[in-house]
């Protein structure tokens, strides 16, 4: 009986484990997507840049909006922080006005703090749409933002990731035709899965400009770009923590248990028998 209360014990005190570290997962703001729930709002931003210098910030789960001329490059610029992995969309409307003579080729990049252009793992990020449709939507999902890479590596890291929003083919008559671009950049966090050892010293955010209107003379200001929510990662935490800490105690406990399952009633009795 003594054995079998000792396993009970063992294995309810690792479940209890177990149950916290998810919980402490659920409840950490990094594994939430950003507030993605939430979308728009009258605080998005209503125009693009058109250089990385003066790339729009925006920020994750929230809808900007442009009004631009096809042929116009259009940039925004948003943070990413290590461990999550972002999607951005777009979406291209002609205005009515708009007379479209042909098909037209639009194309959406993603670019790290570096400046250096981000693979999709999937999406579509390039699409042609018809001269009589709606408009057209494209997407990009970008690999797992790492807290530190190799030099010489291409991989993803934590800081600023720049948006560019083009069109790439389309009939010399319909350059600067009227059109409304949207953006959203959401992020979902991966959790300890791509975790690896090792950060940066600061997060890869050079400086960006917006054009602001005041006493209507335009001027140029320098904009900082804002912190994901919660602020930048350390880069030495993760989840994986949680479950290399609650693997051992389990191991522990285990070894408790095959302990006192094979240890037998004591020492052997001294008394002869038949005696």
């Amino acid at each position: 009986m003594r054995i079998a209360h000792i396993l009970t014990t063992a294995l309810l005190a690792g479940a209890a484990l177990l149950s916290t570290a998810g919980a402490a997962v659920a409840d950490d703001p990094s594994a939430s997507p950003s507030d993605s729930g939430k979308s728009g709002g009258s605080g998005a931003p209503t125009e693009a840049g058109t250089t990385f210098r003066n790339a729009t910030a925006i920020k994750q789960g929230e809808r900007a909006t442009a009004d631009a001329s096809a042929g116009d490059y259009l940039y925004w610029v948003f943070p990413a922080d290590a461990g999550s992995r972002a999607t951005v969309t777009a979406k291209v409307t002609p205005a009515d006005k708009a007379v479209r003579t042909g098909t037209s080729t639009w194309r959406l990049d993603v670019y790290d703090g570096l400046r250096r252009r981000q693979a999709c793992v999937y999406g579509m990020q390039a699409r042609a749409t018809a001269k009589d449709a709606a408009g057209v939507e494209l997407s990009c999902t970008l690999r797992t933002v790492r807290s530190w890479a190799e030099p010489w590596a291409n991989d993803p890291l934590p800081g600023s990731y720049y948006v560019r929003l083009t069109v790439v083919d389309l009939p010399e008559e319909d350059l600067g035709q009227p059109v409304k671009a949207e953006i959203e950049a959401r992020s979902t966090d991966t959790g300890g899965a791509d975790a690896v050892d090792g950060s940066l010293s600061a997060p890869l955010v050079p400086g960006a400009t917006v054009s602001t209107a005041k006493d209507g003379e335009a001027t140029q200001q320098a904009a900082t770009l804002s912190e994901p929510d919660g602020g930048w990662s350390s880069g030495w935490w993760s989840d994986r923590w949680i479950w290399t800490v609650a693997g051992g105690l389990l191991g522990a406990l285990a070894a408790i248990g095959g302990y006192f399952l094979t240890r037998g009633s004591g020492r052997p009795s001294r008394v002869p028998p038949g005696a």
